[in-house]
This record gives structure tokens, sequence and C-alpha cells, in this order.
């Protein structure tokens, strides 16, 4: 019965994402099938076998590294501001920004990342029926992060129409970076978050591709981007870094001003009605939860989990799971787990709008117009995975 109920789930998602579809003549319902099947081979692959973490694991500790250096360079300027042992989100999570945009930058002027772009976008876009950009960015986000991601296009923001930045900024709120599947491997089992890493990533080309529908011209894949006058190589270092660095503030400020007034929400209801909003959505969720494959006798709280992670984001939630997840069967934690695996939350909004905006103005006033929207595709991307997790779980 448990699998019957994920079969309706999975339907009911598809539908939600065929509601809010800004043209359902031109969805694509071959690759959108093709893409499901995928995530379904690859959810048995990674769940019963330790190949697909063994590989994914490898890549996050090379990131990790990575941040360790960019940490070093943030503890000799800034080291005297942070206690030790104290975490601190704008240090350790926003100013590596600027050592990955270092990064991204010597990519690109060794034409290194255009090579990636050129294959790995060819390859996916066969299956997803996107173009080479949208597949690049929705490997690109998985690795570098949804922020340091559009760094690496940059010059190719200004020129993109709406429905194509849609659907990059959507696959760069439906995944993680690597820099930080460390952290989330300390919370949750390392198993679920690999398995949500690539489930997203099919997820969030099927969601898109329905909620988003496009057909991208030959000429128009992969922009020809009028080529600059050739910078040095210390030219282009002093570039990426204040780049970097300009994205770190504005995500940092635009991420004060959302979750200040997500605070300020919570206080209202909490003082009218006596509980939360995020409680309030946690009752709205339980039948989400349950359609996801959760029983419902856990519905309810594995739904203001799922609330919190919309609400504030993935980490908070995971510290309350966390708590609780002892309570819950084996099946429920791993429905859940990977549904907290994304950034879709309503501080991300924020987040991806401040980095489009850093590097160009009225792109990011495009995204903003979009914001919520972007906000459900993503939310459904992790239903979708979850869901995906339920039936081959």
């Amino acid at each position: 019965m448990k699998y019957v109920i994920a079969l309706i789930g999975l339907v009911v998602v598809l539908l939600l994402a065929w509601l809010a579809s800004s043209d359902k003549k031109k969805i694509k319902v071959r690759p959108i099938l093709i893409m499901v099947v995928l995530q379904i081979v690859f959810g048995l692959l990674l769940l019963k076998t330790s190949v697909g973490e063994y590989l994914v694991r490898g890549f996050a500790n090379g990131f990790a590294k990575l941040l360790g250096y960019a940490n070093q360079g943030t503890d000799f300027v800034f080291g005297g501001l942070v206690n030790e042992g104290i975490h601190s989100f704008f240090f350790h999570v926003l100013m590596p920004i600027v050592f990955m945009s270092v990064i991204i930058g010597i990519l690109q002027h060794y034409k290194i990342l255009p090579f990636i772009i050129k294959y790995i976008g060819l390859a996916l876009s066969k299956v997803n029926g996107l173009g080479k950009l949208e597949s690049y960015n929705a490997v690109a986000s998985a690795i570098l992060g949804q922020n340091e991601v559009f760094i690496s296009f940059k010059k190719q923001i200004g020129l993109l129409p709406k429905n194509r930045l849609y659907t990059l900024c959507a696959s760069a709120m439906s995944t993680v970076s690597m820099s930080i599947v460390g952290s989330y491997m300390t919370m949750l089992k390392p198993e679920y978050v690999v398995a949500a890493l690539v489930l997203n990533l099919f997820g969030g080309f099927i969601i898109a591709s329905i909620i988003n529908p496009y057909t991208v011209k030959p000429e128009e894949d992969l922009l020809e981007v009028q080529q600059e006058e050739k910078q040095t190589f210390f030219e282009m270092l002093g570039e990426y870094i204040l780049d970097g660095f300009k994205v770190v503030v504005i995500v940092g400020v635009m991420l004060v001003g959302f979750i200040a007034l997500i605070a300020l929400i919570n206080g209202i209801f909490s003082g009218i009605f006596g509980i939360s909003f995020q409680g309030i959505l946690g009752y709205v969720l339980a039948p989400v939860a349950f359609l996801m494959g959760v029983p419902w006798g856990e519905a309810v709280q594995a739904g203001s989990i799922m609330a919190t992670k919309i609400v504030a984001n993935e980490f908070v939630a995971m510290l309350d799971f966390v708590k609780i997840q002892g309570e819950f069967s084996e099946r429920t934690n791993a429905i859940v787990s990977v549904f907290l695996i994304s950034f879709a939350n309503f501080g991300s909004i924020g987040t991806i709008v401040g980095a489009v905006k850093g590097l160009h103005e009225k792109q990011g006033n495009v995204v903003a117009g979009f914001g919520l929207k972007l906000l459900y595709g993503a939310a459904l991307v992790s239903f979708l995975s979850a869901i995906i997790v339920s039936i081959v779980f």
C-alpha cells in the first residue's frame, strides 16, 4: 500500500507542476518520463550500493579541502572577530565564495570551464531536452554552489531571456554545493545525502520542463558572447576576487532582510494564534508528507520539519530533525533526509536574487519578479526526490 501512496504522490507532484506551467502545450512528455525512470534507477543504485556514495564523498572531500584553504584567508583577515570553535555563517559560508570565485576565474582564464560546458552540457541536453547552458548550470550548481555558479557564466547573464533565467535559478535553488556536503553528512546518513544530490539534478530538469517549457534554438544554445580584450592572469584574479566579494556582501544583506522578515511573521502568528507560522505549516504539509510515503502517525512531525526547511533553511531543519529522528521509522528518516537536501527555502530567494543582482542589476530585478514561483518549483523538486526514495526504499 505504501508504494501505491508514493506513486499517487508522484502523480500529484507532476500535476502541481503542470498547473503552474507557463505554456502547457510546449511540455515535452518523453524527456520527462525518461528522467523519472533515471531517477528511480539511480535511486536504487545509490541506496543499494556504496559506489555512488564513494564517488560523491570523494568530490565532497575535494571541495572540503578547497574550503579549508579559503578559511585560511578568512582567518588571516578576520580571525580575531570569530571565537575559536564558533561557527559563523558569514565567515565560514559566505566568505569562501571569494576564493571559489578565484578558482572559477582561473578555470575560465585557461578555457577549462567552457570545455566542461560544451561536453557535459551536450550529454545532458540529449536527455533532458533543454539547452547546454541549462544542463551545465545544474551540474555546476551542485559542485560550485548556488551563488558561485552564476559567476562562472557572468558574461552571459545579461543576454538571457526570462524563461532561461528561471530554469538556471531553479536549478541552483534545487541543489546544494559540494563545499557543505560534509556538514550535512555529520547530521544525516551519507547515502541519503548522495541520493539527494543525484535525484535533485534530474528533478530540477523535470519540474522546470513542466513549469517553464521552452525550446532553445541552436543559435541560442550556449550564447556566443563577444570576446573582450584578453586580460593578464593577475588582472583576471583581481576582477574575480572583487566579483566574489560583491556577491558575498549582497547575498549577506539580502539574507538579513529575508530571515528577519520571516522571524517577524512567526512572531505575529505566535502572538495572535498561539502557534508559529512554521507550526501551522506543519499541519498544512502533513498530507503532503503522507503522499511522500510518510506514515500518517509521523506525518505531522515530518511536515513540521519540512516546513522549517522551507520557511527557515535546511540547517535549522536538520538540527531539529536530529533531535527527533529516533522517533521515526528508517523509511521516514530516508524520505525526510532527502527532502532536506536542497536550498529550497524563502531565504534562498534573497540569495539567488542577490547573487544575480551583484553581477547584473537588471536581471536581478527579473529574478526577484518570479521569486515565489522559483521557490514553488524548487520545493516540488524536493518533494519529487523524496517520493522517488519512498518508491525505491
